[in-house]
């Protein structure tokens, strides 16, 4: 459930066609997705704080994190654990 709301999410905050481009957990997203530039990281961790209720920290903010779509979906994971 988690990881297909994180598939929505990034399909509306990075305006991608799901009939073009298919997300995978491996699916790389900072450098290789043109449309995740920094205004877009910003929406996304919003959207993210927002539909999963929880608190991204700042100096959670990282390259590492926006790797993959697993990265982040681990990310969500451990923080909806932890709350």
């Amino acid at each position: 459930m988690v990881e297909q709301q994180l598939f929505n999410l990034l399909y509306h905050c990075l305006q991608l066609d799901p009939s073009r481009i298919t997300l995978t957990l491996e699916t790389p997203l900072l450098g290789s997705l043109p449309e995740l530039d920094s205004m877009a990281v910003m929406g996304v961790i919003h959207e993210l704080e927002e539909q999963f209720n929880i608190q991204i920290e700042d100096e959670d903010i990282s390259a590492e994190l926006f790797a993959t779509v697993g990265s982040l979906y681990k990310y969500v994971n451990l923080k909806q654990q932890s709350v």
